[in-house]
């Protein structure tokens, strides 16, 4: 689209105006040409496709059905109140209902004129219905200008009332896609669109309104998921490329005396293939004098604290400090004392730093690594502060990174005059098309194997009326001599019920385990810390048998004893929160249990959620599972990422689309990295238009 086209305000097109402009913007954000053109339809109906009332069911998809309306009634009060119509066709009756927009609907529905009606059907008290369809007269939809595929719109209730529903915004679009002829520009390289076998721009947004067949269609959809996607890994590649042109890393020229020490002697067990792999990946980064930006992926307990270890002492052997942020005190308390564990008999100062942290401490902490006697500080969001100083920061490790803003971890990194390698490190794996993604502009290794000799966590099922032999497998496990978690949810919104119900669960199981035979640690968001502490403690030493908490165990809690992780209303996780609980057990040699304990009643969605859980222990297969039903806007912290706002591509479908447009994006900049080309000019001026109109990638490590 030329800019005078797609920027003309709306309300300049027939049938639009002032009033309507401002609600089109109000409700859809849609202020010109070129916005009402991407405001995709979400369906199509094919009006020579139909359904019969007989043949429907409950599982039945979207269907449209013909028939005569014999019957409008408005029933209920107030809350209650809904609208009830009959449609009759020769195989037999079906109810319609609308909950809302009554006052809207019940004038334009006439008793004895034939209708199409198109919706879900569903059952209601053992009957068939059909809540909220769209309807319209027959004969009206017969007409021939009809096309036989009729794009469906996304409306609002408020814009319905003005006559913008469905129908009302096809109409203005139809009329759009007349004046565009000739007024839109390929935005995406001539040859590439050869390459590919894309259609125009012009006529894939005429086929996306205007359908003339269903493979057309299916072309146009491709083609402007390909350029959405194009043009977001376009943005994240040149960003990475500009990072590297502007950023010069220090050059860890060797892999040290250390490395080779620790690697020698100190490591009992046989690095995986995949950590080797990714160990070399990272080696190769901070060799080169590039500033390193690596996200690194690893399913629980697959050993990425080793690897981080690895390359901290890489650093170290090349005369340089390095810090390790962790989101919570439990986490950097466990990797220190790993840490500490691991290195012991080399001449490696480490040291804690927390906001639990005594002042006469931390002051001589802050002295000794100015003076650089500190060569490995852990820490959690104490290590942001000011006060803290490093002699010659080589290495940010930040563990879990989804836990820190861009503002928090820019802090760390920012404390040396040159800017230090940064590792990120995060268990929560990632799909492949989110990754590809949110952090196209990063480099990502991937620690795809588990170290050899772990058994595979059981997962059960299992619902309250089960709970006595769920007691029962407790007591047999602890008689064992192993340790059991008892996990109860956490909701912001209604922390006093989630307080209840931890300690109804915890008294339960006091009673239930009585001394002195079993104790009972609990732990939960509202102790102190040094209460909190000490009770992990406890159960860290095998002081007490179960640990009764809220989802504060979720990350850093390991006990290789613990062989049972019993969550508590299951329905109430997310499936990468059930994932990480799970993987809180299973981290010794003996097998280890994770029993999902649920109510009877489930709905549709939970029910996925825990035959996911009991059917795969693999981290990415859950984070595949969880994008489908969540969408990429619900996972851990990416709804604050602009990258996600597609409006039309759909990162849960269009893996292969995704894939393609990204090595088309990688050939382009290798041909013309800055985009300089004559006929690369309108590829660049929609780049700089889609830059402009997303926010910074958050997702960004410096």
């Amino acid at each position: 689209m030329t800019n005078a086209f797609s920027e003309t305000p709306v309300e300049y097109l027939k049938g639009v105006g002032p009033g309507r402009a401002k609600i089109l913007s109000k409700e859809l954000r849609i202020k010109t040409f070129g916005d009402l053109l991407l405001h995709y339809p979400f369906r199509y109906v094919d009006r020579t496709r139909f359904s019969t009332i007989n043949e429907l069911t409950p599982d039945s998809p979207q269907v449209q059905l013909k028939g005569l309306l014999i019957k409008v009634e408005e029933m209920g009060f107030k809350t209650s109140k809904r609208l009830v119509a009959v449609l009759k066709d020769d195989t037999g009756l079906l109810e319609l209902v609308w909950f809302k927009g009554i006052s809207y609907v019940k004038p334009k529905l006439q008793i004895g004129r034939e209708y199409l009606a198109f919706g879900k059907p569903s059952m209601f008290q053992m009957k068939l219905n059909m809540v909220h369809p769209d309807m319209e007269l027959f004969s009206k939809a017969g007409s021939e200008a009809s096309p036989a595929l009729e794009p469906v719109y996304p409306s609002t209730e408020k814009l319905s009332e003005r006559g913008l529903n469905s129908k009302g915004i096809g109409k203005l679009t139809k009329a759009l896609v007349f004046l565009m002829k000739g007024k839109v520009n390929n935005v995406l390289p001539d040859e590439l669109r050869g390459q590919y076998n894309l259609l125009s721009r012009e006529e894939s947004l005429r086929q996306l309104h205007l359908p003339q067949s269903a493979e057309l269609l299916r072309r146009a959809i491709n083609r402007m998921k390909f350029e959405e996607f194009f043009f977001i890994q376009l943005m994240l590649l040149r960003q990475k490329n500009t990072q590297q042109q502007k950023l010069k890393g220090i050059p860890f020229l060797k892999v040290g005396d250390l490395f080779h020490a620790f690697y020698k002697h100190h490591i009992s067990f046989e690095l995986t293939g995949a950590q080797k792999r990714v160990i070399k990946e990272i080696r190769n980064d901070m060799g080169s004098n590039q500033q390193m930006n690596r996200l690194l992926q690893g399913d629980v307990g697959s050993g990425k604290t080793m690897v981080a270890l690895l390359c901290s002492l890489i650093a170290m052997g090349n005369g340089y400090q390095v810090a390790l942020m962790a989101p919570t005190e439990t986490l950097a308390s466990q990797h220190a004392e790993s840490i500490g564990n691991d290195l012991n008999g080399l001449e490696v100062k480490t040291a804690l730093l927390t906001g639990s942290t005594k002042a006469k401490q931390r002051k001589q902490m802050l002295e000794q690594l100015a003076a650089g006697e500190i060569r490995l500080l852990i820490g959690t969001h104490a290590l942001l502060e000011d006060r803290v100083v490093f002699k010659n920061l080589g290495l940010v490790i930040i563990d879990e990174q989804h836990r820190f803003g861009v503002a928090q971890r820019a802090r760390l990194w920012k404390k040396n005059t040159v800017s230090p390698h940064v590792l990120v490190m995060t268990a929560t794996p990632i799909p492949r098309t989110l990754a590809m993604t949110l952090y196209g502009d990063l480099d990502v290794s991937v620690i795809d194997e588990m170290p050899p000799g772990r058994k595979p966590v059981k997962t059960i099922h299992r619902k309250d009326e089960h709970r006595l032999s769920v007691f029962q497998f407790m007591r047999e496990q602890i008689a064992e001599g192993r340790q059991v978690y008892v996990v109860y949810p956490l909701i912001k919104e209604s922390e006093k019920m989630d307080y209840k119900d931890l300690m109804d669960g915890y008294e339960s199981i006091s009673r239930s385990f009585p001394l002195p035979d079993y104790r009972v640690s609990i732990v939960h968001g509202q102790m102190k810390a040094a209460n909190k502490a000490y009770e992990m403690q406890q159960f860290v030493s095998g002081q007490t048998q179960i640990m009764v908490a809220t989802t504060v165990i979720e990350v850093g809690v390991n006990v290789p004893n613990a062989s049972v992780m019993v969550v508590e209303s299951a329905e109430r996780f997310g499936l990468s929160q059930l994932h990480q609980l799970r993987g809180r057990v299973g981290r010794g040699t003996d097998q280890a249990f994770c029993i999902l304990m649920t109510g009877n009643k489930l709905s549709a969605e939970s029910r996925k959620r825990i035959k996911t859980m009991v059917g795969t222990t693999d981290g990415f297969k859950i984070a595949e599972a969880d994008l489908e039903l969540r969408g990429p806007g619900d996972l851990s912290g990416t709804q604050q990422s602009g990258l996600l706002d597609f409006k039309i591509a759909d990162l849960t479908k269009d893996a292969n689309i995704l894939t393609y447009a990204r090595k088309a994006a990688l050939e382009l900049l290798e041909q013309d990295p800055g985009l300089q080309q004559s006929k690369h000019q309108a590829t660049s001026r929609h780049l700089a238009a889609v830059m402009n109109e997303r926010p910074e990638d958050w997702s960004r490590i410096s």
